[in-house]
């Protein structure tokens, strides 16, 4: 493709035209397609994958994924990201509709504004832009899934599993995550604690309370046990962490992961009567857990509290877990300096490199490669008004532009 043809594109424009789609997970309603038509026209091979399966509350999903590659020299650079978003909640509540992708005094409102079609636009108007003055000294890559708001099984996991049974190479990948906290470019993610879900069940034996020896209750052996793993410390952070320095004075570069922390997010018995003993009892602990761990070391340690309980009161106890997704880590050097570099000269801010926040599908791309997150500030994500200014994607294309610039000169 000749520099005279190359398309540069507007990532205004584009990230409006990807938030009047209604792409409510796990809906697609067309967004891969828009985006598959952009970049066909700047010459990438795309490739659509999709997956179908259960996803989440019993509900058959299929998913609508793209992996799309321009070059086969090395290093390939990857850009990931996402084209669904979370419901908008009462769209009487926006100020506009929130698929209308209206501009207001210089702010574009829509869901999706934010997380994360403003990042997708930004990545792809980017890409024009080096293209137009040239051929990169490399590969790109785009990893875009369509189920990162849902329960995440069809997406970015699936297609991670499929290049990597093929031998796809990814040498470095950027997630575009509203990663920034309160200035574009004031934080990059690094790393990000991994995630599992238990749910426990105290089985036991009905009966009238008046008569407790004719029954088995299992109350307060599921309050036992809880109590026993709430008290439990985890660790101290990995491999330091002090909340109490503030965080315009921790070095950059020097990474670490909060204390992990383990949460009883139910306990329940649902026994309507006075006067009756119940049959069971059923708690619910999500446990968000640094490198310290890992998700089989952990169900490991609960099935063993779990049995040491049940030895010890008799009452059958049975769990069911779910880890979704183990705790990861980019070490600094050359892919993170080099990023920090690029939005340190165009934003005037040098990113700390966080590990803070929930999941994101980098936990999945950790597999083929070194992931960071780095997008827009991410202070109105999921809410009402989800808004980013225009002024602000103008500028993470910029950040965008000259990472891609960077990576490829140090990698």
């Amino acid at each position: 493709m000749s520099r005279a043809s190359t398309p540069v594109i507007d990532p205004v424009e584009l990230t409006r035209d990807l938030i009047r789609i209604p792409s409510v997970t796990p809906a697609d309603e067309g967004a891969m397609d828009v985006l598959e038509r952009h970049l066909t026209a700047l010459g990438f091979n795309c490739r659509r994958l999709a997956f179908e399966g259960p996803g989440g509350e019993g509900v058959h999903a299929r998913i609508e994924n793209l992996y799309a590659r321009r070059g086969t020299a090395s290093p390939n650079l990857c850009f990931a990201g996402h084209t669904d978003v979370v419901p908008t909640g009462p769209s009487d509540q926006w100020s506009s509709q929130p698929f209308n992708a209206e501009v207001k005094d210089g702010v574009l409102y829509g869901r999706g504004a934010v997380d994360m079609k403003g990042g997708i636009a930004a990545w792809v108007a980017a890409v024009s832009q080096v293209l137009a003055e040239g051929e990169p000294a490399g590969s790109l890559s785009f990893l875009i899934t369509g189920d990162e708001e849902g329960p995440a099984l069809h997406g970015t996991k699936r297609v991670v599993e499929a290049l990597a049974a093929e031998g796809e190479v990814i040498d470095a990948c950027v997630v575009g995550e509203p990663s920034s906290s309160q200035q574009l470019g004031d934080m990059i993610k690094v790393g990000r604690r991994g995630s599992l879900n238990t749910w426990i069940t105290v089985h036991g034996k009905q009966g009238h309370v008046a008569y407790p020896e004719r029954a088995a209750n299992p109350a307060p052996v599921i309050a036992k046990l809880m109590a026993r793993l709430n008290d439990h410390v985890l660790d101290e952070g990995y491999p330091s962490f002090d909340a109490s320095v503030p965080l315009a004075e921790r070095d950059c570069l020097s990474v670490a992961f909060p204390p992990s922390n383990l949460e009883i997010t139910t306990i329940d018995i649902g026994n309507p009567a006075t006067n009756i003993i119940p049959a069971q009892a059923t708690a619910r602990l999500n446990i968000r857990f640094n490198p310290s761990h890992t998700g089989d070391a952990l169900i490991d340690w609960l099935n063993r509290e779990a049995g040491a309980m049940q030895a010890e009161t008799g009452l059958q106890i049975t769990l069911e877990h779910l880890c979704s997704g183990e705790a990861f880590l980019t070490e600094p050097g050359a892919f993170v300096a080099a990023v920090q570099d690029a939005v340190e000269a165009v934003a005037g801010r040098r990113p700390e490199a966080s590990t803070t926040g929930g999941t994101s599908d980098a936990r999945f791309i950790r597999a083929l490669c070194p992931v960071l997150e780095l997008g827009l500030v991410g202070q109105t994500m999921h809410q009402i008004d989800e808004r980013v200014p225009t002024a602000e994607l103008e500028t993470l294309t910029a950040v965008y532009r000259r990472v891609i610039e960077t990576v490829f000169d140090r990698l």
